[in-house]
């Protein structure tokens, strides 16, 4: 099964779970090569170049997936629209769609450049999951784990251990996280608190609505 790897520090602690978890060699490299945006991750996830990813939700309707995925419920920091000219995220989907959804203009950004902007501009942006938790009284899952067949099942096996074995992150590991992404130690440790990973009842009600919306179609 080879793996994409989406190079955002929101995975963080997936990322150190597979690296330990993924026992075939073949498997590891070519999940550690595989790195990219999730704009690139989502084409090559539909052109079958890989069996699984961290899709983005929007890209994952019709998709085989698991109940892990990418949430906020609020405020998460790292999906932002700048006033000013209309602008999508050439790394987005899902993001990009959020914006339109919510009727906002401005110029999208998402990812670490946006957490790194959203700490040194506190208060210039808006946080799109906020935007969204106001308006909805839900999370917003911003993507999904899916796989093509036959790996679905092995990779529900996965998300299971991941779940029930909850990842500590290495001080060490996340002084080197730190200093690669231009942000302080507690300000990458109060980012990733701000996000889970199990799908629910209630993000499965908010991916719905999510879905309903960027159709179009008029709100029930």
């Amino acid at each position: 099964m080879i793996f994409g790897k989406i190079e955002y520090l929101n995975l963080l602690p997936f990322h150190l779970f597979l690296k330990r978890y993924l026992r075939y060699s073949i498997e590891k490299k070519a999940w550690q090569k595989r790195g990219s945006v999730p704009a690139s991750i989502n084409r090559a996830f539909r052109a079958r170049r890989i069996d699984a990813a961290v899709i983005s939700s929007i890209r994952s309707r019709g998709c085989r997936c698991t109940d892990f995925g990418i949430v906020a419920d609020g405020e998460v920091q790292s999906v932002l629209l700048l006033p000013g000219v209309l602008k999508n995220d050439a790394e987005s989907d899902s993001s990009n769609i959020l914006a339109r959804v919510l009727g906002m203009e401005g110029e999208v950004i998402i990812g670490d450049k946006a957490l790194r902007y959203f700490l040194a501009h506190p208060g210039e942006a808006v946080d799109l999951a906020a935007a969204w938790r106001k308006r909805e009284s839900l999370p917003f899952v911003f993507a999904r784990l899916c796989a093509h067949p036959p790996h679905i099942r092995r990779l529900e096996r996965i998300t299971k251990h991941f779940f029930a074995h909850p990842q500590k992150i290495p001080y060490r590991t996340l002084k080197e996280q730190a200093v690669r992404r231009g942000i302080e130690v507690d300000q990458l440790k109060a980012y990733l608190g701000k996000i889970h990973y199990r799908i629910g009842w209630r993000e499965k009600r908010a991916l719905k609505r999510f879905f309903r919306l960027a159709r179009g179609d008029r709100p029930r």
